[in-house]
Protein backbone atom coordinates (compact mmCIF):
# COMPACT_ATOMS: atom_id res chain seq x y z
CA UNK A 1 0.00 0.00 0.00
CA UNK A 2 1.69 3.27 -0.83
CA UNK A 3 0.81 6.71 -2.17
CA UNK A 4 3.11 9.73 -2.47
CA UNK A 5 2.41 12.83 0.07
CA UNK A 6 -0.93 15.06 -1.66
CA UNK A 7 -0.42 18.08 0.38
CA UNK A 8 1.50 20.99 -0.40
CA UNK A 9 3.47 21.37 2.90
CA UNK A 10 3.32 25.03 3.20
CA UNK A 11 -0.45 25.39 2.94
CA UNK A 12 -1.56 21.79 4.11
CA UNK A 13 -3.75 21.41 1.17
CA UNK A 14 -4.51 17.86 -0.29
CA UNK A 15 -3.96 18.77 -4.35
CA UNK A 16 -5.30 15.22 -4.84
CA UNK A 17 -7.86 12.64 -2.83
CA UNK A 18 -5.89 9.61 -3.77
CA UNK A 19 -5.46 8.66 -0.16
CA UNK A 20 -8.57 9.38 1.47
CA UNK A 21 -10.19 7.61 -1.56
CA UNK A 22 -8.53 4.54 -1.52
CA UNK A 23 -8.36 3.89 1.91
CA UNK A 24 -12.60 3.82 1.75
CA UNK A 25 -12.77 1.19 -1.27
CA UNK A 26 -9.09 -1.03 -0.90
CA UNK A 27 -7.60 -0.84 2.54
CA UNK A 28 -10.68 -1.42 4.54
CA UNK A 29 -11.58 -3.96 1.95
CA UNK A 30 -8.19 -5.88 1.89
CA UNK A 31 -8.42 -6.14 5.50
CA UNK A 32 -12.00 -7.08 6.05
CA UNK A 33 -11.10 -10.24 3.51
CA UNK A 34 -8.56 -11.15 6.07
CA UNK A 35 -10.89 -11.04 8.55
CA UNK A 36 -13.50 -13.18 7.07
CA UNK A 37 -10.47 -15.91 6.71
CA UNK A 38 -8.45 -16.36 9.94
CA UNK A 39 -6.70 -19.12 8.83
CA UNK A 40 -5.36 -16.97 5.78
CA UNK A 41 -1.95 -15.34 5.99
CA UNK A 42 -0.68 -12.50 4.21
CA UNK A 43 2.14 -9.78 4.43
CA UNK A 44 1.31 -6.23 4.45
CA UNK A 45 3.66 -3.87 3.28
CA UNK A 46 2.93 0.02 3.66
CA UNK A 47 4.78 3.12 3.05
CA UNK A 48 5.66 5.49 6.37
CA UNK A 49 3.89 8.25 4.43
CA UNK A 50 0.63 6.43 3.73
CA UNK A 51 0.52 5.75 7.32
CA UNK A 52 0.80 9.72 8.21
CA UNK A 53 -1.58 11.06 5.58
CA UNK A 54 -4.06 8.48 6.93
CA UNK A 55 -3.78 9.84 10.39
CA UNK A 56 -3.75 13.30 9.42
CA UNK A 57 -7.12 12.68 7.18
CA UNK A 58 -8.64 11.07 10.15
CA UNK A 59 -7.44 14.10 12.51
CA UNK A 60 -9.37 16.71 9.92
CA UNK A 61 -12.52 14.53 9.47
CA UNK A 62 -13.03 14.05 13.60
CA UNK A 63 -11.91 17.96 14.11
CA UNK A 64 -14.49 18.98 11.81
CA UNK A 65 -16.92 16.27 13.20
CA UNK A 66 -16.51 17.63 16.60
CA UNK A 67 -14.35 21.09 16.65
CA UNK A 68 -16.37 22.78 13.71
CA UNK A 69 -12.15 22.68 12.11
CA UNK A 70 -12.07 22.80 8.17
CA UNK A 71 -10.87 20.25 6.02
CA UNK A 72 -8.07 21.01 3.46
CA UNK A 73 -9.09 18.14 1.07
CA UNK A 74 -11.07 20.17 -1.45
CA UNK A 75 -12.94 17.53 -2.68
CA UNK A 76 -14.39 15.87 0.79
CA UNK A 77 -14.55 19.89 2.24
CA UNK A 78 -16.97 20.55 -1.16
CA UNK A 79 -18.77 17.06 0.02
CA UNK A 80 -20.52 18.91 2.93
CA UNK A 81 -19.86 22.56 2.25
CA UNK A 82 -23.18 24.63 3.20
CA UNK A 83 -23.21 25.89 -0.85
CA UNK A 84 -21.74 25.44 -4.02
CA UNK A 85 -19.29 27.64 -5.77
CA UNK A 86 -20.12 30.55 -7.38
CA UNK A 87 -17.87 30.26 -10.56
CA UNK A 88 -19.23 28.55 -13.21
CA UNK A 89 -15.22 27.06 -14.02
CA UNK A 90 -15.07 26.13 -10.28
CA UNK A 91 -18.83 24.25 -10.46
CA UNK A 92 -17.20 22.54 -13.78
CA UNK A 93 -13.94 21.49 -11.84
CA UNK A 94 -15.77 20.06 -8.91
CA UNK A 95 -17.93 17.85 -11.46
CA UNK A 96 -15.17 16.73 -13.50
CA UNK A 97 -13.16 15.54 -10.72
CA UNK A 98 -16.04 13.37 -9.52
CA UNK A 99 -16.21 11.42 -12.82
CA UNK A 100 -12.42 10.29 -11.62
CA UNK A 101 -13.63 6.55 -11.51
CA UNK A 102 -13.82 3.36 -13.01
CA UNK A 103 -16.60 3.76 -15.76
CA UNK A 104 -17.36 -0.18 -16.31
CA UNK A 105 -17.06 -0.86 -12.84
CA UNK A 106 -17.81 1.91 -10.79
CA UNK A 107 -20.08 4.41 -12.33
CA UNK A 108 -22.32 2.09 -14.99
CA UNK A 109 -23.26 -0.32 -12.06
CA UNK A 110 -25.47 2.91 -10.45
CA UNK A 111 -27.91 4.27 -12.84
CA UNK A 112 -28.89 7.37 -10.93
CA UNK A 113 -25.24 7.97 -10.89
CA UNK A 114 -24.59 7.29 -14.79
CA UNK A 115 -27.77 9.94 -15.41
CA UNK A 116 -25.31 12.67 -13.31
CA UNK A 117 -22.27 11.84 -15.21
CA UNK A 118 -24.48 12.54 -18.63
CA UNK A 119 -25.42 15.46 -17.96
CA UNK A 120 -21.75 16.35 -16.69
CA UNK A 121 -20.89 15.03 -20.34
CA UNK A 122 -23.04 17.03 -21.68
CA UNK A 123 -22.58 20.86 -19.63
CA UNK A 124 -18.63 19.53 -20.60
CA UNK A 125 -19.69 20.68 -24.40
CA UNK A 126 -22.20 23.35 -24.01
CA UNK A 127 -20.06 25.17 -21.28
CA UNK A 128 -22.30 28.35 -21.02
CA UNK A 129 -24.94 26.42 -19.04
CA UNK A 130 -22.64 25.75 -16.38
CA UNK A 131 -24.61 28.61 -14.45
CA UNK A 132 -27.61 27.18 -14.77
CA UNK A 133 -26.46 24.13 -12.54
CA UNK A 134 -28.34 24.15 -8.97
CA UNK A 135 -26.64 23.09 -5.65
CA UNK A 136 -28.98 19.71 -5.74
CA UNK A 137 -26.77 18.15 -8.82
CA UNK A 138 -23.79 19.41 -7.73
CA UNK A 139 -24.61 17.91 -4.40
CA UNK A 140 -26.07 14.88 -5.66
CA UNK A 141 -22.64 14.13 -7.50
CA UNK A 142 -20.27 14.95 -4.80
CA UNK A 143 -22.47 12.03 -2.64
CA UNK A 144 -22.74 8.98 -5.46
CA UNK A 145 -18.95 9.71 -6.47
CA UNK A 146 -17.80 9.11 -2.76
CA UNK A 147 -20.78 5.78 -2.90
CA UNK A 148 -19.23 4.35 -5.63
CA UNK A 149 -15.92 4.90 -3.93
CA UNK A 150 -16.77 2.72 -0.82
CA UNK A 151 -15.25 -0.61 -0.38
CA UNK A 152 -17.80 -3.68 -1.39
CA UNK A 153 -17.38 -4.76 2.63
CA UNK A 154 -18.60 -1.65 3.83
CA UNK A 155 -21.37 -1.20 1.09
CA UNK A 156 -22.55 -4.71 2.38
CA UNK A 157 -22.41 -4.30 5.76
CA UNK A 158 -23.06 -0.52 6.68
CA UNK A 159 -26.64 0.05 6.30
CA UNK A 160 -26.05 3.86 6.27
CA UNK A 161 -24.45 3.48 2.62
CA UNK A 162 -27.27 1.08 1.84
CA UNK A 163 -29.64 3.72 2.68
CA UNK A 164 -27.88 6.27 0.84
CA UNK A 165 -27.37 4.10 -2.54
CA UNK A 166 -31.37 3.25 -2.12
CA UNK A 167 -32.41 6.86 -2.14
CA UNK A 168 -30.39 7.59 -5.25
CA UNK A 169 -30.89 11.56 -5.51
CA UNK A 170 -32.29 14.33 -3.59
CA UNK A 171 -29.29 14.28 -0.66
CA UNK A 172 -29.48 16.62 1.91
CA UNK A 173 -26.76 18.25 3.90
CA UNK A 174 -27.42 16.20 6.64
CA UNK A 175 -26.88 12.99 4.40
CA UNK A 176 -23.51 14.13 3.32
CA UNK A 177 -22.48 15.15 6.70
CA UNK A 178 -23.94 11.39 7.52
CA UNK A 179 -20.93 10.36 4.46
CA UNK A 180 -18.11 12.23 6.30
CA UNK A 181 -18.89 10.27 9.82
CA UNK A 182 -18.34 6.99 7.72
CA UNK A 183 -15.61 8.34 5.90
CA UNK A 184 -14.49 9.22 9.33
CA UNK A 185 -14.71 6.19 11.27
CA UNK A 186 -12.58 3.77 8.10
CA UNK A 187 -10.08 6.69 8.43
CA UNK A 188 -9.79 6.28 12.05
CA UNK A 189 -10.02 2.44 12.53
CA UNK A 190 -8.48 0.96 9.07
CA UNK A 191 -4.30 0.81 10.84
CA UNK A 192 -5.57 -0.47 14.03
CA UNK A 193 -7.13 -2.99 12.16
CA UNK A 194 -4.29 -4.57 10.71
CA UNK A 195 -2.27 -3.70 13.63
CA UNK A 196 -4.44 -6.22 15.36
CA UNK A 197 -4.28 -8.46 12.93
CA UNK A 198 -0.34 -8.22 12.85
CA UNK A 199 -0.53 -9.07 16.65
CA UNK A 200 -2.57 -12.43 15.85
CA UNK A 201 0.49 -13.18 13.91
CA UNK A 202 -2.24 -13.70 10.67
CA UNK A 203 -0.25 -10.96 9.30
CA UNK A 204 3.46 -9.79 8.54
CA UNK A 205 3.62 -5.86 8.80
CA UNK A 206 6.68 -4.67 6.47
CA UNK A 207 7.96 -1.15 5.28
CA UNK A 208 9.30 0.56 2.35
CA UNK A 209 11.60 3.69 2.89
CA UNK A 210 9.94 6.24 4.30
CA UNK A 211 8.94 8.25 1.12
CA UNK A 212 9.19 5.34 -1.11
CA UNK A 213 12.48 6.83 -3.21
CA UNK A 214 13.97 4.26 -6.05
CA UNK A 215 16.63 3.16 -3.68
CA UNK A 216 19.19 1.65 -6.10
CA UNK A 217 19.02 5.59 -8.30
CA UNK A 218 19.95 7.42 -4.92
CA UNK A 219 22.61 5.25 -4.30
CA UNK A 220 23.75 5.52 -8.05
CA UNK A 221 22.05 6.70 -11.43
CA UNK A 222 24.38 4.04 -13.21
CA UNK A 223 22.95 0.81 -12.02
CA UNK A 224 19.93 2.04 -14.60
CA UNK A 225 22.93 0.71 -17.02
CA UNK A 226 22.74 -3.01 -15.42
CA UNK A 227 19.46 -3.72 -17.04
CA UNK A 228 19.69 -1.07 -19.58
CA UNK A 229 23.09 -0.59 -21.02
CA UNK A 230 22.14 1.59 -23.71
CA UNK A 231 19.21 3.78 -21.74
CA UNK A 232 20.76 8.11 -21.69
CA UNK A 233 21.16 8.94 -18.35
CA UNK A 234 20.32 12.29 -16.77
CA UNK A 235 22.97 15.14 -16.66
CA UNK A 236 22.93 14.96 -13.13
CA UNK A 237 26.33 12.30 -12.84
CA UNK A 238 25.38 11.40 -9.13
CA UNK A 239 22.46 12.28 -7.09
CA UNK A 240 24.21 14.15 -4.17
CA UNK A 241 24.78 12.11 -0.79
CA UNK A 242 22.38 9.81 -1.93
CA UNK A 243 23.97 6.83 0.55
CA UNK A 244 23.39 9.36 3.67
CA UNK A 245 19.50 10.56 2.03
CA UNK A 246 18.70 6.99 2.13
CA UNK A 247 19.73 5.76 5.43
CA UNK A 248 17.57 9.14 6.57
CA UNK A 249 14.52 7.49 4.68
CA UNK A 250 15.14 4.21 6.27
CA UNK A 251 15.46 5.86 10.08
CA UNK A 252 12.23 7.69 9.65
CA UNK A 253 10.47 5.15 8.19
CA UNK A 254 11.11 2.89 11.07
CA UNK A 255 10.69 5.70 13.26
CA UNK A 256 7.23 6.24 11.92
CA UNK A 257 6.47 2.39 11.73
CA UNK A 258 7.07 2.33 14.99
CA UNK A 259 4.84 4.54 15.97
CA UNK A 260 1.71 3.28 14.70
CA UNK A 261 2.37 -0.45 15.42
CA UNK A 262 4.87 -0.20 18.42
CA UNK A 263 7.59 -2.72 16.87
CA UNK A 264 10.55 -2.80 14.38
CA UNK A 265 9.40 -4.62 10.74
CA UNK A 266 11.86 -7.59 10.17
CA UNK A 267 10.75 -6.93 6.40
CA UNK A 268 11.26 -4.17 4.15
CA UNK A 269 9.64 -4.14 0.27
CA UNK A 270 11.87 -1.45 -1.67
CA UNK A 271 10.08 1.14 -3.24
CA UNK A 272 8.68 -0.50 -6.24
CA UNK A 273 11.11 -3.39 -5.73
CA UNK A 274 13.75 -1.71 -6.79
CA UNK A 275 17.52 -3.35 -5.93
CA UNK A 276 21.05 -3.44 -6.48
CA UNK A 277 23.74 -5.31 -4.64
CA UNK A 278 24.37 -2.26 -3.27
CA UNK A 279 20.44 -2.01 -1.90
CA UNK A 280 20.77 -5.06 -0.60
CA UNK A 281 24.08 -4.38 1.58
CA UNK A 282 22.48 -1.50 3.12
CA UNK A 283 19.53 -3.04 4.03
CA UNK A 284 20.75 -6.27 5.40
CA UNK A 285 23.26 -4.24 7.39
CA UNK A 286 20.48 -2.05 8.50
CA UNK A 287 18.40 -5.00 10.12
CA UNK A 288 15.43 -6.30 8.32
CA UNK A 289 16.13 -10.06 7.58
CA UNK A 290 14.49 -10.20 4.25
CA UNK A 291 13.39 -8.28 1.43
CA UNK A 292 11.49 -8.72 -2.08
CA UNK A 293 12.05 -7.79 -6.25
CA UNK A 294 10.26 -8.32 -9.07
CA UNK A 295 10.90 -11.94 -10.93
CA UNK A 296 12.50 -10.45 -13.93
CA UNK A 297 15.36 -8.94 -11.76
CA UNK A 298 15.90 -12.72 -11.01
CA UNK A 299 15.99 -14.10 -14.16
CA UNK A 300 18.01 -11.29 -15.68
CA UNK A 301 20.34 -12.22 -12.94
CA UNK A 302 20.43 -16.02 -13.36
CA UNK A 303 21.86 -15.10 -17.19
CA UNK A 304 24.95 -14.10 -16.09
CA UNK A 305 28.00 -16.28 -16.10
CA UNK A 306 28.68 -16.13 -12.49
CA UNK A 307 25.34 -17.57 -11.24
CA UNK A 308 24.72 -21.20 -10.86
CA UNK A 309 20.87 -22.29 -12.87
CA UNK A 310 19.51 -23.73 -9.73
CA UNK A 311 16.87 -26.52 -10.34
CA UNK A 312 14.24 -24.27 -9.69
CA UNK A 313 13.37 -20.52 -9.04
CA UNK A 314 10.66 -20.61 -6.70
CA UNK A 315 12.96 -19.87 -3.24
CA UNK A 316 14.31 -16.78 -1.58
CA UNK A 317 17.77 -16.36 -2.79
CA UNK A 318 20.63 -14.38 -1.04
CA UNK A 319 23.42 -12.20 -2.86
CA UNK A 320 27.05 -13.13 -2.02
CA UNK A 321 28.56 -11.05 0.98
CA UNK A 322 25.26 -9.59 1.97
CA UNK A 323 23.10 -10.66 5.24
CA UNK A 324 19.52 -10.31 3.48
CA UNK A 325 17.40 -12.71 1.84
CA UNK A 326 15.53 -11.84 -1.51
CA UNK A 327 12.03 -13.38 -2.11
CA UNK A 328 11.14 -12.68 -5.93
CA UNK A 329 7.84 -12.38 -7.50
CA UNK A 330 6.39 -14.72 -9.33
CA UNK A 331 5.08 -11.77 -12.01
CA UNK A 332 2.91 -14.36 -14.17
CA UNK A 333 0.81 -15.10 -11.35
CA UNK A 334 1.16 -11.51 -9.86
CA UNK A 335 0.17 -9.83 -13.30
CA UNK A 336 -2.73 -12.56 -13.83
CA UNK A 337 -4.15 -11.15 -10.93
CA UNK A 338 -3.34 -7.18 -11.67
CA UNK A 339 -4.36 -7.11 -15.37
CA UNK A 340 -5.76 -10.72 -16.47
CA UNK A 341 -8.40 -12.07 -14.34
CA UNK A 342 -10.60 -9.35 -13.76
CA UNK A 343 -11.99 -10.13 -16.94
CA UNK A 344 -12.90 -13.38 -15.47
CA UNK A 345 -15.74 -15.28 -13.83
CA UNK A 346 -13.90 -14.95 -9.93
CA UNK A 347 -14.69 -18.73 -9.94
CA UNK A 348 -12.75 -18.93 -12.50
CA UNK A 349 -9.79 -16.98 -11.93
CA UNK A 350 -9.14 -18.71 -8.85
CA UNK A 351 -9.28 -22.20 -9.83
CA UNK A 352 -7.20 -20.95 -12.14
CA UNK A 353 -4.13 -19.65 -10.28
CA UNK A 354 -4.66 -22.68 -7.75
CA UNK A 355 -3.88 -24.97 -10.60
CA UNK A 356 -0.75 -23.12 -11.70
CA UNK A 357 0.18 -23.19 -8.25
CA UNK A 358 -0.65 -27.47 -8.21
CA UNK A 359 1.55 -27.18 -11.20
CA UNK A 360 4.88 -25.54 -9.20
CA UNK A 361 4.57 -27.55 -6.29
CA UNK A 362 4.26 -30.91 -8.63
CA UNK A 363 6.86 -30.28 -11.35
CA UNK A 364 9.64 -28.05 -8.98
CA UNK A 365 11.94 -30.39 -6.65
CA UNK A 366 11.59 -29.42 -3.13
CA UNK A 367 10.35 -27.02 -1.22
CA UNK A 368 9.02 -23.99 -2.56
CA UNK A 369 7.98 -20.71 -2.21
CA UNK A 370 5.86 -18.49 -4.46
CA UNK A 371 5.35 -15.13 -4.07
CA UNK A 372 2.45 -13.17 -5.30
CA UNK A 373 3.17 -10.06 -4.67
CA UNK A 374 0.64 -7.42 -6.00
CA UNK A 375 -0.19 -3.47 -5.90
CA UNK A 376 -2.95 -3.00 -2.98
CA UNK A 377 -5.13 -0.69 -4.20
CA UNK A 378 -5.29 -0.23 -8.23
CA UNK A 379 -6.91 -3.60 -9.41
CA UNK A 380 -9.52 -3.95 -7.92
CA UNK A 381 -11.49 -1.02 -9.60
CA UNK A 382 -11.02 -3.24 -12.58
CA UNK A 383 -12.96 -6.33 -11.01
CA UNK A 384 -17.04 -6.70 -10.33
CA UNK A 385 -17.45 -5.46 -7.10
CA UNK A 386 -13.89 -4.26 -6.13
CA UNK A 387 -12.76 -8.21 -6.25
CA UNK A 388 -14.77 -9.15 -3.25
CA UNK A 389 -16.06 -12.13 -5.17
CA UNK A 390 -12.13 -12.70 -6.73
CA UNK A 391 -10.68 -12.23 -3.01
CA UNK A 392 -13.29 -13.82 -0.86
CA UNK A 393 -12.95 -16.90 -3.07
CA UNK A 394 -9.17 -17.01 -3.32
CA UNK A 395 -8.78 -16.61 0.81
CA UNK A 396 -10.99 -19.33 1.48
CA UNK A 397 -9.82 -21.47 -1.17
CA UNK A 398 -5.86 -21.05 -0.26
CA UNK A 399 -6.47 -21.44 3.28
CA UNK A 400 -8.61 -25.12 3.06
CA UNK A 401 -6.28 -26.10 0.31
CA UNK A 402 -4.43 -29.57 1.64
CA UNK A 403 -1.41 -29.03 -0.52
CA UNK A 404 -0.49 -24.72 -0.29
CA UNK A 405 0.05 -23.18 2.76
CA UNK A 406 -0.47 -19.30 3.04
CA UNK A 407 2.70 -17.97 4.79
CA UNK A 408 4.73 -15.06 5.62
CA UNK A 409 8.48 -14.34 4.54
CA UNK A 410 9.39 -14.28 8.31
CA UNK A 411 7.93 -17.81 8.75
CA UNK A 412 9.65 -18.99 5.70
CA UNK A 413 12.92 -17.97 7.15
CA UNK A 414 11.98 -19.16 10.67
CA UNK A 415 10.81 -22.85 9.40
CA UNK A 416 14.19 -22.93 7.69
CA UNK A 417 12.95 -22.45 3.75
CA UNK A 418 16.16 -22.78 1.60
CA UNK A 419 17.97 -20.14 0.74
CA UNK A 420 19.83 -20.23 -2.40
CA UNK A 421 22.70 -18.42 -3.18
CA UNK A 422 23.40 -15.84 -5.90
CA UNK A 423 27.04 -14.56 -6.96
CA UNK A 424 25.68 -11.18 -8.64
CA UNK A 425 22.54 -9.55 -9.21
CA UNK A 426 21.30 -7.34 -12.07
CA UNK A 427 19.76 -4.13 -10.61
CA UNK A 428 16.48 -3.71 -11.35
CA UNK A 429 12.46 -3.11 -10.24
CA UNK A 430 9.68 -5.13 -10.26
CA UNK A 431 8.77 -3.37 -13.86
CA UNK A 432 10.01 -5.26 -16.40
CA UNK A 433 13.10 -5.69 -14.51
CA UNK A 434 14.51 -2.46 -15.51
CA UNK A 435 14.01 1.05 -13.78
CA UNK A 436 12.39 2.07 -17.35
CA UNK A 437 9.75 3.77 -15.86
CA UNK A 438 12.16 5.84 -13.89
CA UNK A 439 15.24 7.39 -15.45
CA UNK A 440 16.11 6.51 -19.17
CA UNK A 441 13.47 8.94 -21.01
CA UNK A 442 13.87 12.55 -21.64
CA UNK A 443 11.59 13.57 -19.71
CA UNK A 444 12.41 11.03 -16.46
CA UNK A 445 16.06 12.48 -16.91
CA UNK A 446 14.76 16.26 -16.78
CA UNK A 447 13.01 15.24 -13.67
CA UNK A 448 16.33 14.28 -11.92
CA UNK A 449 18.20 17.04 -13.13
CA UNK A 450 15.65 19.39 -11.52
CA UNK A 451 16.11 17.08 -8.40
CA UNK A 452 19.98 17.33 -8.44
CA UNK A 453 19.46 21.03 -8.71
CA UNK A 454 17.40 21.17 -5.69
CA UNK A 455 19.63 18.73 -3.73
CA UNK A 456 22.31 21.15 -4.06
CA UNK A 457 20.78 23.74 -2.98
CA UNK A 458 19.42 21.82 -0.30
CA UNK A 459 23.56 20.76 0.40
CA UNK A 460 25.17 24.63 0.40
CA UNK A 461 22.73 26.05 2.67
CA UNK A 462 23.30 23.35 5.29
CA UNK A 463 26.79 23.47 4.66
CA UNK A 464 26.72 27.71 4.72
CA UNK A 465 24.14 26.82 8.41
CA UNK A 466 21.58 29.10 7.03
CA UNK A 467 18.92 27.31 8.36
CA UNK A 468 17.60 26.86 11.97
CA UNK A 469 17.20 23.45 13.39
CA UNK A 470 13.12 24.02 12.79
CA UNK A 471 14.09 24.90 9.18
CA UNK A 472 16.37 21.72 8.28
CA UNK A 473 13.58 19.58 10.17
CA UNK A 474 11.01 21.12 7.21
CA UNK A 475 13.31 21.30 4.88
CA UNK A 476 14.64 17.63 5.12
CA UNK A 477 10.87 16.54 4.91
CA UNK A 478 9.98 18.21 2.10
CA UNK A 479 13.22 16.65 0.00
CA UNK A 480 12.11 13.58 1.17
CA UNK A 481 8.31 14.03 -0.50
CA UNK A 482 10.60 15.23 -3.61
CA UNK A 483 12.34 12.11 -3.75
CA UNK A 484 9.57 10.11 -4.05
CA UNK A 485 9.31 7.78 -6.91
CA UNK A 486 5.95 8.20 -7.59
CA UNK A 487 6.08 12.13 -9.53
CA UNK A 488 8.87 10.05 -12.11
CA UNK A 489 6.91 7.31 -12.82
CA UNK A 490 4.01 9.29 -14.52
CA UNK A 491 6.53 11.46 -16.34
CA UNK A 492 6.41 10.20 -20.20
CA UNK A 493 4.15 10.71 -22.92
CA UNK A 494 2.72 7.02 -22.97
CA UNK A 495 0.77 8.05 -19.63
CA UNK A 496 -2.72 9.74 -19.40
CA UNK A 497 -2.71 13.55 -20.08
CA UNK A 498 -4.77 14.18 -17.22
CA UNK A 499 -2.47 11.62 -15.09
CA UNK A 500 0.60 13.37 -16.56
CA UNK A 501 -0.81 16.72 -15.54
CA UNK A 502 -1.67 16.12 -11.97
CA UNK A 503 1.62 14.90 -10.95
CA UNK A 504 4.65 17.14 -13.06
CA UNK A 505 2.41 19.57 -11.41
CA UNK A 506 2.95 18.34 -7.76
CA UNK A 507 6.60 17.79 -8.36
CA UNK A 508 7.30 21.07 -9.61
CA UNK A 509 5.25 22.58 -6.61
CA UNK A 510 7.37 20.46 -4.58
CA UNK A 511 10.52 21.73 -5.52
CA UNK A 512 9.60 25.13 -5.20
CA UNK A 513 8.50 24.87 -1.55
CA UNK A 514 11.79 23.47 -1.04
CA UNK A 515 13.78 26.33 -2.68
CA UNK A 516 11.40 29.08 -0.49
CA UNK A 517 12.51 26.79 2.56
CA UNK A 518 15.83 27.49 1.83
CA UNK A 519 14.97 31.38 1.14
CA UNK A 520 15.94 30.89 -2.38
CA UNK A 521 13.72 32.08 -5.47
CA UNK A 522 12.73 28.97 -6.97
CA UNK A 523 14.24 28.82 -11.10
CA UNK A 524 12.10 30.10 -13.42
CA UNK A 525 11.93 26.46 -14.95
CA UNK A 526 9.57 25.25 -12.47
CA UNK A 527 7.16 27.64 -13.96
CA UNK A 528 7.20 25.53 -17.16
CA UNK A 529 5.57 22.30 -17.21
CA UNK A 530 8.45 20.04 -18.65
CA UNK A 531 6.23 16.56 -19.56
CA UNK A 532 2.68 16.27 -21.08
CA UNK A 533 0.69 12.73 -21.57
CA UNK A 534 -1.59 11.60 -23.99
CA UNK A 535 -1.12 8.00 -24.00
CA UNK A 536 -3.72 5.56 -22.99
CA UNK A 537 -2.05 2.92 -21.02
CA UNK A 538 -3.33 -0.55 -19.47
CA UNK A 539 -5.48 -0.01 -16.50
CA UNK A 540 -4.82 3.72 -16.82
CA UNK A 541 -1.20 3.35 -15.81
CA UNK A 542 -0.86 2.96 -12.58
CA UNK A 543 -0.10 -0.35 -12.44
CA UNK A 544 2.76 -1.94 -14.79
CA UNK A 545 3.06 -5.16 -15.23
CA UNK A 546 6.51 -7.34 -14.16
CA UNK A 547 7.10 -8.76 -17.93
CA UNK A 548 7.23 -6.22 -20.69
CA UNK A 549 5.42 -7.61 -24.10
Amino acid sequence: MHQPEYRDLQTGEFKLPWTYLHVIKDYVDMVAHLEAVPEAKAVINFAPILLEQIEEYANQVNGYLHKDHSITDPLLAALVAPAIPEDPEDRLRLVKDCMRANRDRQINRYPAFVKLVEMTEWLEQHYGSFCYVNAQFINDILVWYHLVWMGETVKLTDSRVQYLIEKGSAYTLHDRIEIVQIIGELLENVIRRYKVLAKKKQIELSITPYAHPIMPLLLDLKTTHEAMPDAPLPELVAYPGGEERLIWHLEKGVQTFKRFFGFKPKGCWPSEGGISAQTLKILGDFGFSWTASGGSVLRNSLNLPENKKPSGIHHPFKLKSTKIACFFRDDGLSDLIGFEYSKWHADNAVGDLIHHLENIAAHEPGDKVVSIIMDGENAWEYFHDNGYHFLSALYRQLASHPAIELTTFSECLKNKSVVKPLAKLVAGSWVYGTFSTWIGSPDKNRGWDMLGDVKKAFDEALAARRLTDKQVQQAEFQLAVCEGSDWFWWFGDYNPGEAVSSFEKQFRLNLANLYRLLGEEPPAYLALSFTQGSGDPAMGGAMRPGIEH
